[in-house]
């Protein structure tokens, strides 16, 4: 699992015309906060959100054993299966990310998180043997699903796992449910992945902080300005286990099997969907800083990368990314 509070949200403190609207509950194993400027039955919001972000589970968690995803897990290759309009647009934009990446962002890597000890069932948190991950590998590979007219078919035993993209289609899907009800200014949080519309409460930018990477402790280490973006950061500093000294991170390669190694604390990264910008993350994560930054060149990705150093942590961020930093 992905870490889920990396991102804390900051509020200038002042004068304001109204307070927003504050709206909390739970989903998808962590929680959500919606803030609204603007008069709004809270109640009556809470009850859609809480309906919306239902549903989304009950389509893609792999948690739940009857949900569309573990359904379609269980069937055997070559079966024709139809889903839903959203686990079909989360798929095709997972497909581009994985075409992106060279293979780094894979929704199909669950085996190989399962075999780490990081998957639905905890297993023991042990280093596999070689011919485990290679039996593992056998089964990774989004090439394996051909998606075509809202169907989807396996072409060969695999297991979809779309907790590295879900939250932020669930951000999305809060989003676009305000914005029928008529609400332009408003910030919605699932698990650190977030987005924001408009102008907060002080008709200011909304100011969102990115944690320093600590296991320890949560800090702002980076305060950015957001306006009708989306944000998502992903990091294994607290997910992860040691075996005589050596670290393995949750987050895994799929083009090797193995954890990452790399000095990369945590990437965040801006784009107009937040379901995007949680599998660019991920995928920049994977591919460790030079590669990431040099893919957020090529497609104007606005990305920030802490990376771990010996004195403690340095930043390298896009040219895209620039114009969001705050003072």
């Amino acid at each position: 699992m992905r870490p889920t509070a990396l991102i804390s949200i900051l509020l200038l403190i002042g004068c304001a015309p109204s307070e927003p609207v504050v709206i909390h509950g739970s989903t998808m194993g962590t929680t959500y906060n919606v803030k609204i400027v603007g008069n709004v039955d809270a109640d009556s919001m809470r009850q859609q959100i809480d309906v919306r972000l239902q549903r989304i589970n009950d389509l893609m968690s792999t948690y739940l054993g009857n949900s569309e995803l573990s359904r379609f897990n269980k069937t055997a290759p070559g079966e024709v299966v139809k889903l839903s309009d959203e686990t079909v647009q989360v798929l095709l934009m997972a497909r581009k990310i994985f075409e992106m990446s060279g293979g780094k962002f894979d929704v199909t890597v669950g085996p190989l998180v399962n075999l780490w000890g990081f998957g639905p069932e905890l297993g023991d948190q042990i280093v596999p043997g070689k011919e485990e991950i290679k039996a593992a590998m056998s089964q990774v590979g989004m090439k394996r699903l051909k998606l075509e007219n809202g169907t989807v078919v396996k072409t060969a035993e695999t297991y979809v796992d779309l907790s590295a993209i879900a939250k932020g289609f669930g951000v999305d899907e809060i989003a676009s449910l305000l914005e029928s009800k008529g609400f332009e200014n408003y910030l919605v949080e699932i698990g650190g992945e977030l987005r924001a519309s408009g102008l907060n409460d002080r008709r200011k930018p909304w100011k969102i902080a990115v944690e320093r990477p600590d296991v320890f402790q949560r800090v702002p280490y980076k305060t950015i300005d957001l306006v009708d973006m989306g944000m998502a950061t992903s990091g294994d500093y607290r997910n992860y286990f040691e075996v005589d000294g050596k670290r393995y991170s949750h987050t895994i390669d799929p083009t090797t099997g193995y954890p990452i190694t790399h000095n990369v604390a945590s990437v965040t990264v801006l784009a107009k969907e937040t379901a995007m910008a949680d599998g660019l993350s991920t995928a920049i994560n994977v591919m460790g800083a030079e590669s990431g930054l040099a893919l957020a060149e090529d497609y104007n990705l606005a990305v920030l990368v802490i990376v771990k150093t010996e004195n403690g942590f340095s930043e390298k961020y896009s040219p895209a990314f620039e114009r969001y930093l705050g003072d």
